[in-house]
């Protein structure tokens, strides 16, 4: 008995040992989450916590606005609200979802849509599920504050473009900012937020697009904003200023409306493009809000390319034009006599094969000066085949042909100027020389854009100055130089001065007291017969002039391409660039008012001396084109 008294002793004071060991562990565990709580984990809960009780807003900043040289608005923004999901409580919101999407007038596959594209957002952070309210949405949303807690609506600033589709291509347009632009911007960007997608909107997007703020409200337990707290204003973007003329641009638009095809002005002498026309275009107001797919897919598709910007990306052969730059490689080169003639009969046979000059009768014995009045193109032959490809190209290239000008705009074309090293990398064999002969009056493999075609000319006019052409007022320059002799740069632009001015293939486009310059060209696309097979009925000639005045250091240089005429440029193209010279001295004067009009939100060109019917273009037998051209290339036929 004793010894069973005494383990029974014993065995209480062991189980309250253990007892007392889990008593102490489970304090520790306790301390030690008290502790995690507290001290570790403090700010996380505390923001949690902040979250369930303060709700933080959005305020977007609008963008900046552009406006043109003398300060008229180009581009400006309006005021608008978006409707915003708060996502804190995703039960409530799972809920409401039916309500939500009948008030809003969405579907619900269409509501469920939009939340599934932003699950990889934090919860807490909002997300936009109507990017345009209508008043009837905001009259819901208003009057069921109380039992929708979770909509809110966000204040915005939607782009607009009062004058619609003028300066499309170049001022680009908005849209919201895809994954791969906000992983590359190292968190300045935002999902949802709206950024310029091309043209100037894209090229200086930093500049306008601003800086967020913040609207901080205090919220119950089912979300009802009880108060509010500090509020952080939004920056606005900076408005920029272009170097863009709105009265000459008005006068561009106006002719190209119902064309095809780009022009380009710029003044000679600083590099700022005056007015730029691309055509057809798009209307970048419907980019405002969220372009519909099926609209999008259909700018995409369309054979008209709406979307390209011809000025900076139409990639065309330049026609008769290109001699010029013949002209100048003749005498800077001393490849020939500056006094060489060259009999022209209107053709002539070159490595066995007959090429033919646009006036059938031929232009008989012709120097430089009447080559470029009257556009000879047996002259221009002559002189390519005693020049080559090579000493053709190096000038081209030199007057910046081939290569990109620098624009402020993205995504410009370079175009080509070919050469025996590019024949040989891109198609494996050497230069034929047959077809150095089409590319003497820009024919052939060689291709420019219209900005190129307005650098080069005042290039010329101004004795080998390259100046880079830029659409933003403030723009620091870069300039290149490519001597040219004082006897080129005369000779040159004598010639230049004489196809308007001395009955040459521009004589219907001479302004008086206007000392107006410029050449025309025609490039052919195809044969004749080619264009028949494929029912174009003679359409196969792109019509370009460029022009300039006054003759020497030009104050404006305009080129100007119609795609898809019959007629040669200067009856196609010419008159948009003597137009456009006209309004830009009636402006110098002080007769501004004689420019235009507009209605319609369409300027309307006005009558003036500049439109007399004494001044109708001359119509122009094109000829016929015989014999052989040079492989895969269409048979040479540049018109005045």
């Amino acid at each position: 008995m004793p010894v069973s008294f005494q383990n029974d002793k014993r065995m209480p004071q062991g189980r309250l040992a253990v007892t007392s060991y889990v008593i102490v562990g489970m304090i520790a565990l306790l301390l030690f989450g008290f502790w995690r709580l507290q001290i570790v984990d403090s700010d996380r809960y505390a923001q949690l916590a902040e979250r369930n009780r303060v709700r933080s807003i959005p305020i977007i900043a609008p963008r900046g606005s552009m406006l043109d040289r003398e300060g008229r608005i180009l581009v400006d923004s309006y005021p608008s609200f978006s409707v915003l999901l708060l996502r804190d409580a995703p039960g409530q919101v799972e809920r409401l979802l039916p309500q939500i999407a009948d008030g809003l007038s969405m579907t619900l596959d269409e509501l469920k849509q939009e939340i599934d594209a932003a699950r990889a957002m934090p919860k807490f952070q909002p997300i936009i599920i109507k990017p345009e309210a209508s008043p009837s949405d905001i009259a819901f949303i208003e009057s069921h504050r109380g039992d929708i807690p979770v909509l809110e609506m966000l204040m915005v600033h939607r782009r607009r473009y009062p004058h619609g589709d003028m300066l499309a291509n170049a001022v680009g347009y908005v849209g919201e900012v895809s994954a791969e632009q906000v992983d590359a911007s190292d968190s300045k960007l935002k999902p949802g937020d709206t950024v310029g997608k091309a043209g100037l909107e894209r090229m200086y997007n930093d500049t306008l697009m601003g800086t967020d703020g913040m609207r901080r409200v205090i919220v119950n337990s089912i979300g009802k904003e009880v108060g509010r707290l500090e509020q952080q204003d939004a920056i606005p973007g900076k408005p920029i200023q272009l170097t863009i003329d709105y009265d000459l641009q008005a006068v561009a638009d106006s002719y190209m409306a119902d064309k095809e095809g780009a022009v380009v002005a710029m003044d000679g002498r600083t590099g700022e493009i005056l007015a730029m026309v691309s055509r057809p275009t798009f209307d970048p107001n419907d980019f405002a809000v969220r372009i519909p797919t099926a609209e999008w897919r259909s700018l995409n598709t369309d054979p008209r390319t709406p979307l390209l910007n011809r000025a900076i990306q139409g990639q065309m052969a330049p026609g008769s034009v290109f001699k010029i730059v013949m002209a100048t490689a003749m005498l800077e080169s001393k490849a020939l006599p500056a006094d060489f003639t060259a009999f022209c009969p209107g053709h002539a046979d070159f490595y066995g094969r007959i090429f033919h000059c646009w006036r059938p009768a031929g232009h008989g014995v012709t120097d430089l000066h009447k080559a470029i009045v009257d556009s000879c193109d047996v002259f221009f032959y002559t002189i390519g085949q005693r020049m080559g490809i090579e000493r053709i190209h190096d000038y081209a290239v030199g007057l910046g042909l081939g290569r990109r000008t620098g624009i402020d705009l993205p995504s410009e074309e370079t175009g080509l100027v070919p050469s025996e090293e590019w024949v040989q990398r891109v198609f494996h064999h050497k230069w034929y020389a047959g077809e150095t002969i089409s590319v003497s009056i820009g024919q052939g493999a060689v291709t420019v854009t219209p900005i190129q075609m307005v650098r080069m000319i005042a290039a010329v006019a101004s004795g080998g100055e390259l100046l880079q052409p830029h659409l933003l007022k403030n723009f620091t320059t870069k300039t290149e130089r490519f001597p040219l002799s004082e006897e080129t740069v005369e000779q040159v632009t004598q010639g230049m001065y004489g196809v308007i001015n001395e009955g040459g293939t521009g004589a219907s486009l001479k302004l008086q007291n206007i000392e107006f310059s410029g050449k025309s060209g025609t490039a052919q696309l195809m044969s004749y017969e080619a264009g028949n097979r494929m029912g174009k009925k003679g359409k196969e000639t792109n019509g370009w002039f460029v022009g300039y005045a006054p003759r020497r250091n030009p104050e404006i240089v305009i080129a100007a391409v119609v795609q898809g005429s019959s007629e040669h440029g200067g009856t196609t193209a010419g008159p948009v660039v003597r137009d456009i010279v006209k309004a830009y001295y009636d402006k110098k004067t002080g007769h501004k008012d004689q420019i235009y009009t507009v209605k319609d939100k369409r300027p309307e060109i006005l009558p003036t001396s500049v439109n007399d019917p004494t001044l109708a273009n001359r119509q122009t037998d094109l000829g016929q084109v015989g014999g052989q051209g040079a492989p895969g290339i269409a048979n040479p036929k540049a018109t005045r």
